[in-house]
């Protein structure tokens, strides 16, 4: 028998709304199959189970907050349910000895007939909590609405007023009121990172002349849809230097550091309106720039559409955040705990670089690299930082 619990999503997160069971008892589940839909400051978020089994009971309702560890559910293995089964037979025994012996058939009166339950929400896939938010708002079942976010999830796009009557003025208030309480909880997070953390920061700047040259030539013969962008590359590089670097890849908890083989690269994503996630690209040391592209591409819009998965969420052995076309040349972050790391990058720009001895304009990006004194120092994380900037170097070996 095991206990399902609220998970961490996260170091801000400490509680979670359980929205949708996807579930019931009886079913069969296998190892990621998604079980619940928890609504967190950050989204909703599709949990995920870890054992193979039969859900035995649901002990957790919907509308509940939970903080993080609380039973959910009881699974059992297949051969347990099996063993218990003869078990249920009292039950029923109960059910029939309260039930009138046999009787003359009496008049009854029909009652009035129920109205068919309707069919789960996009098939289990649910809504984004603004789609929810909009949709309480306006009085929509969000049974009637077919989504169109990925998987057939319902966006606050798909939710709109009824034509016969004007749409309410009051989602300010209530959309305010989320984005306050996801900066309460990431400014929580962050300050007891801080506390706990001894931080220190190393900067590199990279020529990205040959990385740039490289791209152009890729790009040359695709469609846009199917064109690499420059940040890629960066994460590629980021993925390949903590593969080999791995004081910088892996947990911090009560026994000290656990570095980990696989690097579950974190890419920190901008919410509309506010606020920040950074959800894990699994493997991405191993995957391929197109894949990786696709991956990037896949993830942010799910973040935007509210979709993600539990297993993206506590996942991320180190985390990248590029600011992409912002201008801004470098950025120093906190690090994600339970993470040893954080590596920014500023934007892609012309700079200043000494070639053969003459200052030329090149383009280029700098990392910053935030680490964890307790587990690396400056030295490692240079080398860190030049490991990045060889790998950008032979792009065609990315």
């Amino acid at each position: 028998m095991s206990v399902f619990t609220m998970p961490s999503l996260g170091a801000d997160m400490e509680a979670g709304k359980l929205v949708e069971w996807l579930v019931k008892p009886g079913d069969q589940v296998r190892h990621g199959d998604v079980v619940a839909v928890v609504e967190t400051q950050k989204g909703a978020i599709e949990i995920e189970v870890f054992d193979d089994g039969i859900v035995e009971r649901l002990d957790a309702e919907l509308g509940q907050t939970l903080p993080v560890g609380a039973a959910l559910a009881e699974i059992r293995s297949i051969g347990e349910a099996a063993a218990a089964a003869p078990a249920a037979q009292p039950a029923a025994e109960v059910v029939e000895a309260r039930m009138p012996a046999a009787a003359p058939t009496p008049v009854l009166t029909p009652a009035p007939t129920a109205s068919p339950p309707k069919q789960r929400v996009a098939a289990g896939l649910g809504a984004s909590p603004a789609a929810r938010a909009r949709a309480a708002e306006l009085g929509i079942d969000l049974a009637d609405i077919k989504g169109s976010g990925p998987g057939g999830a319902i966006v606050l796009a798909d939710v709109t007023a009824p034509a016969t009557e004007p749409a309410p003025t009051s989602a300010a208030p209530d959309r305010g009121a989320f984005i306050a309480e996801m900066r309460r909880a990431i400014a929580a997070a962050m300050t007891r990172s801080k506390r706990e953390i001894p931080h220190y920061y190393v900067t590199h700047t990279v020529d990205l002349g040959a990385a740039m040259a490289w791209l152009d030539a890729v790009n040359a013969g695709r469609p846009p849809e199917e064109r690499l962008l420059m940040g890629a590359l960066l994460m590629k590089a980021v993925a390949l230097a903590a593969a080999s670097e791995a004081a910088f890849n892996g947990h911090f908890g009560p026994e000290g550091f656990h570095p980990t083989e696989r690097v579950h690269l974190g890419l920190a994503v901008a919410l509309r309106g506010g606020g920040l996630v950074a959800p894990a690209i699994l493997d991405a040391d191993r995957l391929s720039l197109a894949a990786l592209m696709g991956a990037m591409r896949d993830l942010t819009a799910r973040v935007r559409a509210g979709r993600l998965r539990s297993s993206e969420m506590n996942m991320a052995t180190l985390t990248y955040s590029g600011l992409g076309e912002t201008g801004v040349e470098s950025m120093a972050g906190i690090i994600v705990p339970p993470q040893v790391a954080l590596v920014t990058s500023g934007a892609p720009q012309p700079m200043a670089l000494v070639r053969d001895g003459a200052v030329v304009a090149r383009p280029a990006v700098t990392f910053t690299l935030a680490a964890d004194h307790r587990v690396s120092d400056g030295r490692l994380g240079a080398r860190f930082l030049s490991e990045i900037d060889q790998r950008l170097q032979s792009p065609e070996a990315l």
